[in-house]
């Protein structure tokens, strides 16, 4: 066969491109429901009920509730090479999905260049067998070649004429290379530093919280130090587990966030199966841990679980309830430390934890809005404030901290605390310390040099760093 009759050959077949995991790195039934349920947590009972007439109605039922926006989908590099390819060489290329045809019209339309697509409908759910029937109705055996990413496409590479593969697991892809033409497309690896970022790792330095009560008590000894560390530990891996719902909820609102949408689920780095696997094993772990301490830590990690799960699905859309969410979650590590050590907290100590934390959330939704005023971006969908709240959430932040402060300096007068050091009145040095960086970080945030978490920031910021050491000196003088 000379050069240009091998030419036309080629081109005879058309190329068929699977959307979910293969086209992007996503999956468009898991990320709409996800955005759905977060969205309206009450939609919950009607998509049960959806699913039980089967995968298509639900799929049929989310794109009805949900829309996506195809540009800022995750796209694979490697499976839009082949595409253009094939486009160059002058074949059809087609978008064979699982996905509701309202998604995958929806994508289709966005990148343009395809000559027909085959999705989901309310009747027939397009995955596997069902997949491979309609392409050979409309291709022929051996007609077409196709790309895909699934154990379930391996019923449709049997009917391929050439067989390229993404993101295959290791035993199928055995499976798919026992066959002829076979060609495996690179996607980039999940590596540690991309689950270190999902899994928040960089937020752990929040729950040395739960060593407070040990501090504040004085019990330095080595039983309260271990339950300490088993319940910081506990916290971790709860929290991760918490980030990783919280991001999937997220998704299309991260996306559309100038610094979120690099967020390793939201920019396909993580795989959201991946994802979804994670969040067992590290609630399994947090499991393990609780049956090392007193069973009202338990408790208490039970009610931060329930508090942030309301958090993510509910209260973070509720304007002023989300920031005091957030305040109180803070204080569920001091009482998780407190209950894992059996020490019993004073209350001047919590309400202090509630102001000081409230004010810090404040500034970081007031940092949020500042970054979509200063890009012109629109209102967020997933929060409940606008643009010209900014001055409301300043003034409610220098509110918050001025409280803290006065709480705090109650504190210092009290009994108890007169009683626990041998010079109390050093002490004193502590609430202007504590008044510099409150006032501090929400003029940093007002100047634009804000990290979106300002407990992070001032972790980061040196100067806040330095006082935090003046504070830990002044501590051990007063001891």
């Amino acid at each position: 066969m000379d050069t240009s009759a091998a030419l036309i050959h080629e081109t005879r077949y058309p190329l068929v491109v699977d959307l979910d995991g293969t086209l992007i790195a996503s999956d468009l039934l898991i990320e709409s429901f996800f955005s759905c349920v977060g969205r309206e947590i009450s939609s919950l009972p009607a998509l049960f009920s959806s699913l039980w007439r089967g995968k298509a109605q639900l799929k049929q039922d989310l794109a009805g509730r949900v829309e996506i926006d195809p540009a800022t989908l995750p796209y694979q590099d490697a499976v839009l090479a082949v595409i253009d390819e094939a486009r160059a060489a002058g074949r059809p290329v087609y978008l064979a999905t699982a996905s509701n045809a309202r998604y995958a019209d929806a994508v289709s339309g966005h990148l343009g260049g395809f000559s027909g697509v085959f999705a989901s409908d309310t009747q027939t759910n397009l995955s596997g067998a069902n997949k491979a029937r309609a392409l050979i109705e409309a291709f022929g055996e051996q007609g077409f070649d196709y790309v895909g990413n699934h154990r379930q496409d391996l019923e449709i590479w049997r009917h391929a004429r050439r067989r390229l593969a993404i993101g295959l697991d290791g035993a199928s892809l055995r499976r798919l290379k026992s066959s002829d033409n076979v060609t495996v497309l690179e996607k980039p690896g999940q590596s540690l530093k991309t689950w270190m970022r999902a899994l928040r790792v960089h937020q752990y330095a929040k729950n040395v919280l739960v060593f407070l009560p040990v501090l504040a008590a004085h019990a330095f000894g080595v039983p309260g130090l271990l339950q300490s560390i088993a319940a910081f530990l506990a916290f971790c891996v709860t929290a991760s587990a918490i980030y990783l719902v919280n991001d999937l909820v997220d998704l299309d609102d991260d996306r559309h966030h100038p610094s979120k949408r690099h967020r390793p689920l939201a920019s396909g780095r993580l795989s959201i199966h991946a994802a979804l696997a994670a969040i067992p094993v590290l609630a399994l772990c947090a499991v393990a841990l609780c049956m090392m301490l007193p069973a009202l830590f338990s408790a208490t990690l039970l009610g931060y679980v329930v508090l942030t799960t309301c958090y993510s699905f509910w209260l973070k859309r509720k304007q002023l309830g989300d920031v005091v969410g957030l305040g109180l979650l803070y204080t569920a590590r001091l009482v998780g430390g407190a209950a894992a050590t059996g020490i019993v907290l004073s209350e001047w100590i919590l309400a202090f934890s509630l102001f000081v934390f409230t004010s810090l959330a404040i500034v970081k939704r007031y940092t949020e809005l500042l970054v979509r005023l200063d890009k012109n971006l629109p209102e967020s969908s997933s929060r409940a404030y606008r643009k010209d709240d900014l001055g409301v959430l300043a003034s409610l932040a220098a509110a918050c901290g001025c409280n803290a402060v006065t709480v705090f300096s109650l504190y210092i007068a009290s009994d108890s605390v007169r009683a626990m050091y041998r010079h109390p009145d050093v002490l004193w040095l502590l609430p202007p310390i504590l008044l510099f960086l409150l006032a501090r970080a929400l003029m940093v945030a007002h100047r634009r040099h804000m990290h979106d978490d300002p407990v992070i920031w001032a972790l980061r910021d040196r100067t806040s760093r330095i006082a935090m050491v003046f504070a830990g000196l002044i501590v051990l003088a007063a001891v």
